[in-house]
């Protein structure tokens, strides 16, 4: 069959990698004390920012901004790269687009870390093959706050329980 062909192009954006069970996620954060967020985010508006305000807030991981064009976020120092941190983290939580995460799983091997988190809307199913022929584990296409609030309490029937709706300011 070409590689062109549309049935070649349906079978290849058919999702058949497939990550970590709701126990196994559990696993990954309870075993966690330290989590570095790349593609962190000082605006407000970004979901990024929203992941780490509540990381900050409702977590006791060590929590690291990897953002070279910053210097700080949400009151931390923000770090250029992953190699720059004072520790390897547990985790890695990405904020990149799908077509970045090879780079990345490349630089959490390089550090040592044992786990890519790929957030919420965010997937790259050959880089998540190539993360775990690589040792890592790997969870794409998930929010780490949402897991965490759904494992800690902070998920209600009505919703989260975080005091915060939106991630946005208000305008005055």
């Amino acid at each position: 069959m070409p590689a062109d062909s549309p049935l070649a192009k349906l079978l290849k954006s058919q999702r058949t990698w497939v990550g970590p069970d709701a126990k196994q996620r559990l696993a990954i954060l309870r075993a966690a004390k330290s989590v570095a967020i790349v593609g962190a985010s000082p605006k407000p508006q970004r979901s990024s920012f929203f992941v780490g305000t509540y990381l900050q807030q409702s977590s006791d991981y060590r929590l690291y901004f990897v953002n070279p064009m910053e210097t700080e976020i949400l009151g931390q120092p923000a770090y250029a790269s992953l190699k720059d941190l004072p520790e390897v983290p547990d985790i890695v939580v990405v904020f990149r687009r799908g077509s970045d995460i090879p780079s990345v799983i490349d630089d959490v091997v390089a550090v040592g870390a044992k786990t890519i988190w790929v957030q919420l809307g965010i997937w790259n199913q050959d880089a998540a093959y190539s993360g775990e022929e690589q040792g890592l584990t790997v969870v794409m296409d998930r929010c780490i706050k949402v897991e965490h609030a759904r494992f800690h309490g902070g998920l209600h029937l009505l919703g989260f329980d975080t005091g915060q709706i939106t991630a946005r300011k208000t305008l005055r």
